[in-house]
């Protein structure tokens, strides 16, 4: 049995592992990419990938024995516009975003990340200040970032994170506050479960307008109140005996 969460923050994951190139994992490196962070067992990208051979597709995943199967299974089926790599995204991915040809990335996705819920916890959450920064700074003007989850209580800091760095705008026809479908046309593994049981999914899709990034330890100081910084805020003081 693969364990459902792995702490992102232990030394075993906090060692950078190089990525090879597109060169390297696509048959037709120059096509666009997309980009699925967190793709679990990847059944998502498996069906994505056939349905769209004109786009490449790669997902990345913290838990190697879930890449394992997933890579075992593009083999099988020959597919070689998709792969799948094991790395810690915020380790791993900003030098090899950084790396990237220019426009190839044309979609990233994080959808359905583990929650987190203690307040302690919040620093392991997949989107934090520097991995976002290296996402605009990857994706052209135009391109495009979609998130969606189920739990309110990570969505919105999500949410409050990708505004406050300036670097996205939502399309003006979606509905606020949440997208009522997704942009997508393959739902994943935890999408469909969720809808069958009639149960919310919250969606937000942004496009990559042409502000600047940010500088990510600025962004993270200013994301306090997206109670999802890569470092926790300090607790207030306590307040003295008789103060008001």
């Amino acid at each position: 049995m693969v364990r459902q969460h792995v702490n992102p923050l232990s030394r075993f994951f906090q060692v950078e592992r190089p990525l090879p190139p597109p060169a390297e994992l696509f048959a037709d490196p120059e096509q666009p990419l997309h980009l699925d962070i967190g793709c679990a067992r990847g059944r998502f990208l498996l069906a994505l990938a056939q349905q769209h051979p004109e786009r490449n597709h790669l997902g990345v995943e913290i838990r190697l024995p879930l890449v394992d199967a997933a890579e075992a299974e593009r083999q099988r089926l020959g597919l070689t516009n998709l792969h799948y790599l094991f790395c810690n995204a915020n380790i791993s991915l900003e030098t090899w975003l950084a790396a990237l040809p220019a426009g190839l990335l044309e979609r990233a996705t994080i959808q359905f990340p583990d929650p987190w819920f203690k307040l302690k916890h919040h620093k392991r959450r997949v989107l934090q200040p520097a991995l976002l920064c290296s996402l605009a700074a990857a994706l052209a003007p135009g391109r495009q970032l979609f998130l969606q989850s189920d739990v309110l209580a990570v969505i919105e800091p999500m949410v409050a994170l990708v505004e406050a760095s300036g670097c996205f705008a939502r399309p003006e026809a979606d509905a606020r506050p949440w997208r009522l479908d997704s942009p997508l046309p393959v739902a994943t593994e935890r999408e469909s479960l969720v809808m069958r049981q009639g149960l919310p999914v919250y969606r937000v899709l942004y496009g990559r307008n042409e502000a600047p990034v940010p500088d990510p330890k600025a962004l993270e100081a200013g994301a306090g109140c997206t109670d999802n910084p890569a470092t926790p805020p300090a607790p207030k003081p306590a307040a003295t005996p008789g103060s008001p």
